[in-house]
């Protein structure tokens, strides 16, 4: 083969030959000296890297083996990281600019808080979420998230209002309106009274030990304990809540008036203890704002069935 068909069949000539066929011709028939085909190399290379980046955001030099950028001075995959980054600074933007004061509050107390970082949890970061936890939490367990003892430190007061013990409701002033877990504790408190009446636990008939000195071995007269005449509450309703009131309806049946002493040393520890009560009510047919037949929860209803 001549110089001149080596020449053309070299790679660099392939874009000059296919763009330019009369010129391919020409070549093969005319007689060339080597600096016309070196000029001639110089030209079809030229026009090759010239139609190769038209089309090509990345495209290869194959005169000299590199990268070449477009005129833009950016690839394809440059601007999709740019653009990426300038939507993470927007939103990093709108984070600091835009975001509540409270759940910014909650943030930083939650660095000393290792009860508040519990509550909220994964939800650090994102406001409406947060706003829902603590939401949450308040409803289920009062809106105190430091204080460890949630009773009051006054007595309550207690008074009588007609009461007949085989149909009257016993009613309840709180200090303020019970969470679920104030409801569940108060509720569980009066139906304990109630299962030790149903069982015949308030019978004066047969104290046999109370008036006995333990510093020496009592005794118990079975017998006797089992032929007394029982002495039982007959009926309970669930108990009610309305706001910061809470009533229940008892028939205490044959069981002795010592009953409500037991129930009042209860309510004592669990007022100073757990939840605070004001006033304790026996009888009466209508205490405070409480409206009959209001049963729906979004209005304060609460409920605790015995």
């Amino acid at each position: 083969m001549s110089v001149v068909n080596q020449q053309f069949f070299n790679p660099i000539w392939k874009p000059c030959v296919s763009s330019c066929p009369l010129l391919a011709a020409q070549l093969l028939v005319m007689p060339m000296s080597n600096r016309e085909l070196s000029v001639l190399s110089t030209i079809a290379a030229a026009k090759s890297t010239a139609s190769i980046g038209e089309g090509n955001d990345d495209y290869v030099d194959i005169s000299s083996g590199r990268a070449a950028a477009k005129g833009s001075g950016t690839t394809a995959r440059g601007r999709r990281l740019l653009k990426v980054r300038e939507e993470k600074r927007k939103r990093e933007y709108e984070r600091l600019h835009n975001y509540p004061a409270w759940a910014k509050v909650l943030e930083d107390a939650c660095k000393h808080d290792t009860e508040l970082r519990a509550v909220l949890g994964d939800s650090i970061g994102n406001p409406e979420l947060m706003r829902k936890k603590v939401e949450e939490r308040v409803r289920t367990k009062g809106q105190n998230f430091q204080k460890s003892k949630t009773g009051s430190v006054l007595s309550f007061k207690v008074s009588f209002r007609d009461f007949n013990p085989l149909d009257s409701y016993i009613w309840f002033e709180l200090y303020g309106s019970p969470s679920d877990r104030d409801v569940n504790i108060f509720g569980s408190v009066i139906q304990a009274w109630y299962v030790m009446g149903r069982l015949g636990a308030f019978n004066s008939s047969n104290l046999q030990l109370g008036g006995s000195s333990m510093e020496f071995n009592p005794l118990y007269d079975a017998e006797k304990g089992f032929n007394v005449m029982p002495s039982s509450f007959h009926d309970i309703s669930n108990v009610e809540f309305q706001d910061n009131w809470s009533r229940v309806w008892v028939d205490l049946g044959t069981a002795d008036f010592f009953s409500i002493d037991v129930l009042l040393n209860c309510l004592t520890v669990l007022s100073s203890e757990y939840i605070g009560i004001q006033q304790v009510v026996f009888g009466g047919q209508r205490m405070g704002d409480w409206e009959e037949g209001m049963t729906n929860s979004d209005d304060g209803y609460k409920y605790f069935e015995i």
